[in-house]
């Protein structure tokens, strides 16, 4: 007891001695040293980044590739730089659909209004009326938009491996008609005004206790938390609120809604799909809500690192026997290209990428997929399914 109260003395000067250090430090001219404005530049130019020859991104004048930390220890600053170029590269990309795959853009949904929220597609000419074959590209979830795989690919790689331009154009060679999908652009975004902000700080789904004793802070206590807030977070973004697109609010409603009002209307005999990633489970779930037309339709689909899950969709035994027949998933693997992959999910084959990187699977696996392709079309021209694996090399797993 009596170390105790000797060591109360020597905590209050601890304490003294903390508050007049603080108390020198001029927090103000603190936060003029803290981040830069978050405000970039709208085009690729005033990045002082081009696309060369290659369709690789460097800085005009150092030709060197992009810089991340473009501003040493300033994460958030740097991410957000990031960001901004991706959303200018997206823009980019959509006019190379237009301009050198020759592909229009058709809003969504069919009949919307000129008020209401709206998304897009990607389609060629002939998508619809092409009697033989049609290749529709469905994207994974995050940030990236029709017409890309990886956007980390785009601006460290290059184009080729980074958007579906290399598949679309093969595709158009070889006779195919092309419908891109656009999963993500399931909403719009809004700046609140004052009164939704008061409204959503009114309408809490705190709890009722953790609400009372916040109620209860002092004022003092109050005004000390929102300055060192704001000096935390100098530059707090504008709060918005997501208005989402009728009919095509999420990938999975986006993918049936495209079918119902434009795949299930071509007139391809061949209808074949590439699904990267979480394009895949949207694709499962398109087979489970339209089975018989899908079956009906559908020659052959190409997965690459496909996300589905036959167990957590409830996919029934009819969907698994005709993926086991029509569908391929080339998955990251450091095995061979091709080198087929044992999975304990029933569902269809697994084959090597020949990449380990995710985000690379669809354009490794680019020239096998259309040759899968061409081997499915010849196997129902003579009702002979494709073999498309190598059986050699087997992997086997000790764990799922």
């Amino acid at each position: 007891m009596a170390q105790l109260q000797q060591g109360g003395p020597d905590e209050k000067e601890k304490t003294t001695a903390l508050k007049d250090l603080l108390s020198r430090i001029d927090l103000d001219e603190l936060m003029k040293k803290d981040e830069p404005p978050l405000e970039f530049p709208d085009t690729l130019e005033g990045f002082e980044y081009l696309f060369n020859e290659k369709g690789q991104l460097r800085h005009i004048k150092t030709g060197e590739p992009f810089v991340f930390n473009y501003r040493e220890d300033l994460h958030r600053w740097n991410q957000k730089r990031y960001e901004a170029l991706g959303e200018i590269i997206t823009k980019y990309i959509y006019e190379l659909l237009q301009k050198e795959c020759h592909l229009k853009k058709v809003t969504l949904p069919v009949d919307a209004t000129e008020t209401e929220p709206k998304s897009f597609i990607f389609m060629s000419e002939d998508a619809l009326i092409n009697p033989d074959k049609l290749l529709v590209l469905i994207h994974g979830n995050g940030v990236v938009r029709a017409g890309q795989w990886a956007r980390r690919l785009i601006i460290n790689e290059d184009l080729d491996s980074g958007t579906q331009i290399p598949y679309i154009k093969r595709a158009i060679e070889e006779g195919y008609g092309v419908i891109v999908l656009n999963p993500n652009e399931n909403y719009i975004e809004v700046e609140k005004t004052k009164a939704q902000i008061q409204l959503s700080s009114d309408i809490s789904e705190e709890p009722a206790e953790k609400r009372e004793r916040k109620d209860k802070i002092p004022k003092e206590t109050k005004k000390r938390r929102d300055f060192y807030e704001k000096y935390r977070n100098p530059q707090k973004e504008k709060e918005t609120m997501q208005i989402y697109i009728r009919d095509n609010g999420s990938p999975e409603e986006h993918a049936i809604y495209v079918w119902d009002h434009f795949i299930s209307q071509s007139a391809a005999e061949n209808v074949f799909f590439v699904a990267h990633s979480y394009g895949g489970l949207a694709f499962v779930e398109l087979m489970i809500q339209r089975e018989a037309e899908v079956k009906n339709r559908v020659t052959a689909v190409a997965l690459t690192d496909s996300v589905h899950n036959v167990w957590h969709q409830e996919v029934g035994k009819t969907i698994r026997e005709w993926m086991r027949e029509n569908c391929c998933n080339w998955v990251s693997s450091s095995e061979p290209l091709d080198t087929s992959v044992e999975s304990m999910l029933p569902d269809c084959p697994r084959v090597s990428a020949g990449t380990e990187r995710h985000e690379l699977t669809s354009w490794k696996s680019f020239p096998s997929i259309f040759k899968f392709f061409s081997e499915a079309v010849k196997a129902k021209n003579s009702l002979v399914k494709p073999t498309p694996t190598r059986r050699s090399n087997r992997i086997k797993y000790e764990e799922f």
